[in-house]
């Protein structure tokens, strides 16, 4: 048996690798990754040039002309936003918000920075300074939402855009973590890494080797279990360019964005809250009342044309009313265009065996028998649940916030709490709402956790921007009659 201590290295000093001596050899990035800031960069400086050109067109002359110092001007605001992230990994490009926030701080920078230099000289006007202050904002926000835009088509129709990633995790988490890639069309899965095909005790190598080969520029953490050598797997993905990324599946925090903050030596991620005030609830409550009369009033023709093919097309009431849970538990009736047959409560016991929702707490099908013909446009279109705009007038219903259940998905529904989690009771704490993040961002999916998913989210991110968000895309996806039953 060799003696260690006596052992001698000198002759192999120059063999022993210290892992800090990794050569770092950064993996392949998709073009439209490595041209983003580049591009981004360039369109703001244009952006900017432009809007203060425009502004001093459009103002009062001041004691020079803006090209005279145009250049520190886009310098000074290029580096407000580099610092506020703008150049960063970031996949929404125009943050209103923060935007409008940058911006205004690159003013008051140049301002302040205009007086240090000469003071007492006044260097521009204040109307070219409001102006280009307003077109600072509006053409540089305009811009960024029109390259997201164009970003988002590319990489749907050439997925090389797009970068490449591994999950590792369980299998159920990697499969609600892919769903997840899928619709954002930022990623795409190039290896599934199943935490019970492997021991990370003895296979690590092996693990990282299949990794490395699959040229991914991103590892994806599924599963919250801490995993054995998790500190070795980073640094050997860290050695070779790979990012390591967490992906909570569990709805345990609010999914407003973390901030990487350090307590010592130890990194956290804090969620900051935002308060809830009961001025901006009143003010949804005004905004729901206000709208929901204003539709009624312009879509009247549009009800009447409806409840003439309604009435044409099958016997029976033109309006369905149907008994629903809504705030607290408290049933009510909910409005809707009748799209059934008339005895269609009657005919669901017998297509039980037939739903295609995961798990049974809600019943749809997609060729639902009971349905008829305009009741197929109907619903192709959303038009059946316009009504609802009364129940919203009369405080039952919100225009946004989560869908109202039957009392037979209720029942249900209160079972599957029983069984898994109470979280899900939280959807029964705010108002039911026509329309819902579920509407807009899983329409198509046939899972009822996944529905109960995206309430969950609505709830933990509620503001009054985001009800607005959601009636914007509302519209596109009733428009583009996506996953529509």
């Amino acid at each position: 048996m060799t003696d260690v201590n006596k052992t001698d290295f000198t002759d192999n000093l120059w063999q022993i690798e210290d892992i800090r001596a990794t050569n770092v050899a950064i993996q392949w990035r998709t073009p439209l990754v490595m041209l983003r800031p580049i591009i981004l960069l360039l369109l703001d400086a244009a952006m900017l040039f432009i809007s203060w050109q425009i502004a001093d067109l459009l103002g009062t002359s001041g004691s020079i002309h803006i090209s005279e110092s145009i250049w520190p001007i886009i310098v000074i605001s290029i580096g407000t936003l580099t610092a506020s992230g703008f150049y960063g990994t970031d996949d929404r490009l125009h943050r209103f918000a923060k935007l409008f926030k940058s911006l205004t701080l690159a003013h008051l920078t140049i301002v302040v920075g205009a007086f240090l230099y000469q003071p007492g000289f006044w260097w521009v006007t204040r109307s070219v300074f409001a102006i280009a202050w307003m077109l600072n904002f509006i053409l540089i926000g305009l811009a960024r939402f029109l390259l997201d835009l164009l970003i988002i088509q590319i990489r749907s129709r050439y997925p090389i855009f797009q970068n490449s990633v591994a999950l590792l995790g369980e299998r159920n988490d990697i499969e609600k973590v892919q769903k997840l890639v899928n619709r954002s069309k930022q990623f795409r899965v190039e290896r599934k890494l199943d935490l019970a095909d492997w021991n990370l005790q003895s296979q690590l190598d092996g693990m990282f080797a299949l990794i490395r080969a699959s040229k991914v520029s991103e590892v994806f953490i599924c599963s919250q279990q801490p995993l054995d050598n998790q500190i070795i797997l980073f640094w050997k993905l860290k050695s070779v360019g790979i990012h390591l990324r967490m992906v909570p599946t569990q709805l345990q925090l609010s999914q407003r964005a973390a901030e990487t903050k350090t307590i010592g030596e130890i990194t956290t991620s804090r969620f900051k809250s935002i308060s809830i005030l009961e001025t901006s609830f009143r003010l949804k409550q005004i905004f729901d009342r206000v709208a929901a009369s204003i539709g009624l009033i312009i879509l009247s023709p549009v009800f009447l044309a409806i409840a003439m093919a309604i009435r044409k097309n099958s016997p029976g009431p033109i309006f369905y009313k149907q008994k629903r849970i809504g705030l607290k538990g408290r049933p009510f009736k909910v409005w809707k265009f009748r799209t059934m047959v008339v005895n269609a409560s009657e005919l669901q016991a017998e297509l039980e065996a037939q739903n295609e929702v995961k798990g049974g707490v809600l019943f749809k099908m997609k060729a639902d028998p009971r349905i008829t013909k305009v009741g197929k446009f109907l619903r192709k279109y959303s038009l059946d649940e316009l009504p609802q705009l009364i129940n919203v007038l009369q405080g039952e219903m919100s225009l946004v916030g989560p869908r109202p259940l039957a009392v037979r998905d209720y029942e249900l529904s209160l079972q599957d709490i029983e069984q898994s989690s109470s979280d899900k009771l939280l959807r029964y704490e705010v108002l039911p709402g026509i329309t819902g993040l579920w509407q807009v961002k899983g329409r198509t999916s046939s899972d009822s956790n996944e529905i109960f998913y995206w309430d969950m989210v609505y709830i933990l991110q509620w503001s009054l921007a985001l009800d607005l968000k959601i009636l914007l895309e509302t519209i596109k996806v009733v428009l583009c009659k996506e996953g529509s039953y």
